[in-house]
């Protein structure tokens, strides 16, 4: 009889456990904000990537590992196993690269996915109108790219890459759908793109979902996608909930009308702090908060080919004047560090021997005074012309932590002598037009998230300042040129050797702490609110969001 009542108590949480897991088919997910577009090729969001994680893959990525792995391919090329191997090209010497593609790959609508679609993705990305961010590694780095069959391509790079064969940015396009659309006007495409007008198209998407529904700027519904031939996902529906406020999104957890805040895109360390308490003490138990640091850099960019910004001693002013370890540690206690340059402590390239610039009021005024700008008896400055030194800021609307910082920048310049406006813009305004066309007139509040080791040449390269004669193609926002840098920038991609390498990486730094592309605010953990039957969810910590894996994640007893 004890015996049997074991089997039966076994049986009886079992069976509980399993009723538990079917409860959770559909997973409500909350971000912060809306893309801008859900094409792969422009635009560059957290809130598309994390979207299309689920949906579609590039052909290769970096893993929660920080390695190079292959998601649509079979392998990658290396010179040991054959696939990669030199050849004359028009700059000397380059590598062709081949890569093959998985045979179970099938865009939703049936269509098997193949070298089709790589080489269609090709043209779009290297056409001079198409406006695609990362545009010059398409058109200055390869030199074309040629398929064998089906399911097998090349790359013919340019040059000897060091990291030739991580393609991160290559995704394939539904050529059977799209081409007709590009083809009719390039330089239009990024609007009229079916991933834009017809984003529920079945076609368009060859990851384990596909788009069912889309509530423009609330809400995007995928579900299972039965053209999918990996592992099949555990929720048969996945919702995006867009909810700008951070306040109104830790609400709509706590009220259940969202599921999942991932740390990508969600609540800012400073509140992830304060609301964990909260949950610990109104729900006990049900969730589970992890911190997690990540390559993410934030920072102000700046016109600096505009005046008064492209006077390097007016940046070093505004940098001197920012109380950043003073924002950091009230905010975030000291655990969110001052960012030195963009590059992360966590990247092995890292290095804290650069210019640094504390705070300090005094020289920042040295620095203005000498720039032209007088404090008058208002406490303001003025320029030569007469005019007042008034500098917009803008960032994300809704974000409590970006808002309490621009506050807390506008009164740290204030003593300063500046005054600040304060311009809040929804993200998908500020990261669409506002800065892809650069639109900003003074400084743009946000973070970059990178891959590990990731070169920066679409943000520092000369050739990558977006401009209507590329379509806006590339994402150097700020204006900034400097042949010393494009070198260096060059180098990297092909100096191979690890000391020499690293020590361009150092280079790079010294550069960017010297001349302030951008004025580096601190570098971000990202804090996850995950619920405890939520199984499977990795945070990779870099440009590549957790969703790439989503068909790994269940909520499985």
């Amino acid at each position: 009889m004890k015996i049997a009542k074991v089997f039966l108590v076994i049986a009886a949480v079992t069976a509980a456990a399993s009723a538990r897991a079917e409860e959770h088919k559909t997973l409500k997910i909350g971000i912060s904000q809306y893309p801008s577009t859900l094409n792969p090729y422009f635009d560059e969001m957290v809130a598309k990537s994390m979207v299309l994680g689920g949906t579609t893959r590039p052909v290769t990525v970096n893993g929660p590992d920080w390695k190079p792995h292959c998601m649509l391919c079979t392998e990658l090329p290396t010179y040991e196993n054959g696939r990669a191997q030199k050849e004359r090209s028009p700059e000397g010497t380059g590598i062709a690269a081949t890569y093959t593609l998985k045979d179970n790959l099938f865009w939703g609508d049936g269509t098997a996915v193949t070298t089709k679609d790589i080489l269609f993705a090709y043209e779009v990305a290297k056409h001079p109108k198409s406006g695609v961010g990362n545009g010059e590694f398409f058109t200055k780095d390869i030199v074309n790219v040629t398929a064998d069959d089906a399911h097998s391509f090349t790359i013919h790079y340019a040059k000897e890459k060091c990291d030739f064969a991580h393609i991160g940015d290559f995704y394939p396009l539904p050529e059977h759908l799209e081409r007709k659309i590009f083809e009719k006007d390039p330089e239009t495409y990024k609007n009229r793109t079916l991933y834009n007008t017809d984003s529920t198209n079945a076609g368009l998407w060859l990851g384990p979902y596909k788009i069912a529904r889309v509530e423009s700027g609330a809400s995007i519904a995928m579900e299972k996608n039965p053209q999918w031939k990996g592992t099949a996902p555990w929720f048969d529906k996945i919702t995006w909930r867009t909810i700008d406020n951070s306040t109104a999104l830790q609400a709509n957890l706590l009220a259940g009308d969202v599921d999942y805040i991932p740390g990508e895109l969600g609540v800012m360390l400073d509140e992830a702090l304060v609301f964990e308490k909260r949950l610990n003490a109104t729900r006990p138990g049900k969730f589970n908060v992890t911190y997690k640091p990540s390559l993410t850099y934030e920072h102000i960019d700046l016109p600096v080919d505009r005046a008064p910004f492209n006077d390097i001693r007016v940046r070093q002013a505004l940098l001197y004047a920012t109380d950043r370890a003073g924002i950091s540690q009230q905010l975030f206690g000291g655990k969110q560090p001052v960012a030195l340059t963009n590059m992360n402590p966590q990247d092995t390239v890292y290095t804290a021997d650069v210019a640094q610039y504390p705070y300090d009021l005094k020289k920042a005024g040295e620095l203005l005074d000498a720039a032209g700008f007088t404090k008058k008896d208002d406490g303001f400055r003025y320029g030569a012309d007469g005019k007042k030194l008034v500098i917009s800021l803008a960032t994300t609307a809704g974000n409590r932590t970006r808002e309490t910082i621009a506050q807390a920048v506008q009164s740290d310049l204030k003593k300063a002598g500046i005054e600040v406006k304060i311009d809040l813009q929804p993200a998908r305004v500020l990261f669409g037009d506002t800065m892809r066309e650069r639109k900003f007139t003074g400084g743009a509040m946000y973070a970059w998230m990178s891959a590990p080791q990731s070169i920066p040449k679409t943000t520092l390269y000369s050739s990558m300042v977006p401009a209507k004669e590329n379509n806006w193609a590339g994402q150097n926002y700020t204006g900034y040129k400097n042949p010393k840098m494009d070198k260096v920038i060059d180098d990297l991609d092909t100096v191979c050797a690890p000391d020499k390498n690293l020590a361009l990486w150092h280079d790079l730094q010294k550069m960017y702490a010297d001349e302030l592309p951008a004025l580096p605010l601190y570098y971000r953990a990202d804090s996850y609110f995950t619920p405890v039957w939520l199984k499977g969810v990795t945070p990779t910590g870099h440009l590549n969001p957790s969703t790439l894996w989503i068909e790994d994640w269940s909520a499985a007893p």
